[in-house]
């Protein structure tokens, strides 16, 4: 693996700010996805959450159901962690507006009219992890010290 690449993912000097942004924006995320995955907190579960999604054009509905339900439960649970940031991040940016283009634009902004507010809040959340990285507490700093190639002697 390359070390520009494994810097260009793993590494971040963006100090604690990220965190500020992990920590809820990991649980919201995971919430969201447990609903769809599991039927957690009032969610229709994968079945459920299928068919609702093949019934606004999002067939298979059970495969997307089970794609954005996976994206948002371990993106969040990455986020949350500080591990594969960025790309965790990008997953999530493009899984809010794939919500927001589908199923939320239609009713304007305010999230009182099922508009597109809150997803556009996460997305941007998620934009902005992408281009800072973890921060400090996170895996991803230890994960670029671990596979960093050393110069040989």
């Amino acid at each position: 693996m390359s070390k520009d690449l494994v810097n260009k993912v793993l590494r971040s000097n963006a100090g604690f700010a990220p965190l500020a942004l992990r920590v809820p924006v990991g649980i919201i995320f995971m919430a969201h996805g447990a609903q769809k995955l599991f039927g957690w907190f009032g969610g229709y579960g994968l079945e459920g959450t299928g068919q609702w999604m093949a019934s606004i054009g999002l067939a298979p509905g059970y495969l997307m159901a089970l794609m954005a339900g996976s994206g948002e439960f371990f993106g969040g649970l990455f986020i949350l962690l500080g591990f594969l940031t960025r790309p965790s991040a990008v997953v999530l940016a493009f899984t809010m507006f794939v919500a927001i283009v589908t199923t939320h634009l239609g009713n304007g902004l305010f999230m009182a009219n099922n508009g597109y507010e809150f997803g556009l809040a996460l997305m941007a959340a998620a934009v902005s992890l992408a281009f800072s990285g973890a921060g400090k507490l996170a895996l991803d700093g230890k994960l670029a010290t671990a596979f960093s190639v050393r110069p040989s002697l």
